[in-house]
């Protein structure tokens, strides 16, 4: 009877350890209250991203309508000291991972008419 007991009592410690597993593996996390937490805030990342985005797609399409318009009046595609202020913009708000990120979106907007 002990040896039963004894038993049992593992089989419920293994089960109580795989669901816990289960449900907080995708996250990484070693309880289910870390686990929640992390889901619900890597939903609000997802929605971030989707808003981000859309965000610079329209700041494309806004760059693109720049550009021809420069260009259709005889100027350059680019205006360097215009790029030269939104990095400084941006690497003074976010450091130097600023600068990349602006660089990408400068790239980003280029070159689209």
């Amino acid at each position: 009877m002990n040896t039963s007991s004894s038993s049992a009592s593992s089989t419920t410690s293994t089960t109580t350890s795989t669901t816990s597993t289960t449900s907080s593996a995708g996250t990484g996390a070693r309880t289910e209250q870390a686990a929640t937490l992390i889901g619900g805030a890597r939903e609000r990342i997802d929605a971030l991203d989707d808003r981000i985005i859309g965000l610079v797609q329209e700041r494309m399409a806004v760059s693109a309508a720049i550009q021809d318009a420069r260009i259709t009046s005889g100027g350059r595609r680019v205006h360097l000291s215009r790029e030269m202020e939104i990095l400084g913009r941006y690497r003074e708000a976010l450091g130097k991972p600023g600068t990349a990120l602006a660089m990408t979106l400068l790239e980003l907007g280029r070159g689209r008419i």
